[in-house]
């Protein structure tokens, strides 16, 4: 499914935000901006004529490639940058959009060289802060993965602390009671839950034992009414339960309570007038790290240079009392340095709860480019996957630095993140058509070994790279 208008809006005003470069007047680019705007809705539908996953984003990647305009660019490269992260192509999706952190007016000081202020581990720290809240709002940045591998990971002591609901922005209320009688999410489940973190995320939740419940706004409203609606239907949710404990997860500044907002107020400004709760707010997507190290906060690198963190952090005083950058939340992470491992990511390890698994592209059968999806064992050919990720030994075309893979020698190399000591079935396709699938289970500790064999309706459980020759037993 395309994303809703509403999303597309907030897209076109945050690309203004990497606009500055192009010298014309605002009137000129926002009247780009919203001819492009209507271009990529009409390329969206074009691509969703497909079926599969892969087809669609090769209609995505041909089109950005077409037209180099700048208003195009901006708006279109962040739809081509979901898809990215759609088919696991972490390190491309950020490099088709991103948006630049600059320092602003009302930045707190750094807490560096500050007595008493140091760092601890977010996952450990937040919960703990929780305790005294019945509502947690958790935010992320749409096409970067990252920002919301912690929320995944903080599920788990959240519920321990007694939260009972997850609420998710963009899913669909149409798959919302077979979501939660179903137990993991669908194509139909919503828009970004077909990243496999995202998918990730739900997933963890409904086996925790939390309802899932959407609260997206109807697809007419935008602006300030979105979030005003978005706001309501969260206060609904506890006052028809009024033993409920809410992990609420949303986009950017929707859960800054005080501040500047894009000429309105935010969800969370919204949802503390309507309800009169003060909810704990948790800031993700501004201490980050970018390939291009230009996009970078300018504290960031100070921050994590003397903090050498191997997972998300946050800062805090004597008092434990925590320190945010920005006036309208209450806490900010700062996410370690990236590592690349053949093109993807460590951090979809979720910090340690997965291992990665290496897949040669000799599963592939010379078809190419090839996706390779990991679902559990338990769940439907209809799952979203774990993990995904996507092989060809020559990229069939290059848009200016965004590839769709990179191989190694003429048979691809890449890798797939999956939790220990769990059944997955591999399941091996092109653009049209599906390969094949292979059963395999993953060691409890340590690296996993990939497939070096051509996929069958059986298939191998671990083979290793380094011994090509080496037969390959079932599982």
């Amino acid at each position: 499914m395309s994303p809703p208008r509403t999303i597309c809006l907030a897209a076109l005003l945050l690309a203004g935000l990497v606009s500055a470069a192009v010298a014309q007047t605002p009137s000129q680019w926002r009247e780009e901006q919203l001819e492009a705007l209507n271009k990529s809705d009409t390329i969206m539908q074009r691509a969703h004529r497909e079926k599969d996953l892969l087809a669609q984003y090769q209609v995505l990647r041909r089109a950005y490639a077409s037209d180099g305009r700048p208003a195009f660019r901006a708006i279109f490269g962040q739809y081509l940058s979901w898809y990215q992260s759609f088919i696991g192509d972490y390190q491309d999706a950020e490099r088709s959009f991103s948006i630049e952190q600059k320092a602003l007016p009302d930045d707190v000081p750094s807490p560096l060289g500050q007595p008493g202020w140091h760092p601890v581990p977010a996952l450990d720290f937040i919960p703990q802060l929780a305790k005294k809240y019945r509502v947690v709002f958790l935010n992320e940045a749409h096409n970067i993965a990252m920002t919301r591998t912690l929320t995944v990971r903080l599920l788990k002591p959240l519920r321990e602390e007694g939260f009972t609901v997850f609420a998710v922005e963009t899913l669909y209320p149409t798959d919302i009671a077979a979501l939660n009688k179903r137990g993991y999410p669908v194509a139909t489940s919503g828009f970004y839950t077909r990243e496999p973190i995202y998918a990730e995320m739900v997933r963890t939740a409904l086996k925790l034992g939390y309802k899932v419940v959407a609260y997206e706004a109807d697809a007419n409203h935008a602006g300030n009414a979105r979030e005003a609606q978005q706001a309501a239907n969260l206060s609904k949710i506890l006052k028809d339960d009024p033993n409920a404990k809410l992990v609420v997860n949303a986009g950017y500044a929707h859960i800054q309570k005080t501040g500047k907002f894009l000429g309105a107020q935010s969800m969370a400004e919204h949802f503390v007038k309507d309800s009169g709760i003060e909810p704990l707010s948790v800031e993700q997507t501004v201490l980050i790290p970018h390939q291009d190290r230009a996009m970078d906060h300018p504290d960031y690198a100070a921050l994590v240079a003397a903090a050498q963190p191997r997972e998300p952090i946050v800062f805090i005083d004597k008092d434990a009392k925590p320190w945010s950058l920005r006036p309208g939340y209450d806490v900010s992470v700062i996410f370690p340095e990236q590592q690349f491992a053949l093109g993807r990511p460590t951090w979809a390890s979720l910090w340690g709860a997965r291992v990665p698994y290496v897949v040669s592209g000799n599963v592939c059968q010379q078809h190419w480019p090839c996706m390779v999806a990991a679902r559990y064992a338990e769940e439907g050919d209809d799952a979203i996957p774990a993990d995904r990720v996507v092989l060809d030994p020559v990229p069939l075309m290059t848009i200016n630095s965004v590839k769709i893979t990179r191989g190694q020698d003429s048979i691809p190399i890449g890798r797939l993140y999956l939790r220990p000591d769990h059944r997955y079935r591999l399941t091996i396709s092109d653009e049209r058509h599906r390969i094949g699938s292979q059963m395999i289970t993953i060691q409890p500790t340590g690296p996993t070994a990939g497939l070096t064999q051509p996929a069958t309706s059986t298939g191998c459980a671990v083979a290793a790279l380094s011994q090509p020759s080496m037969p390959c037993h079932n599982p």
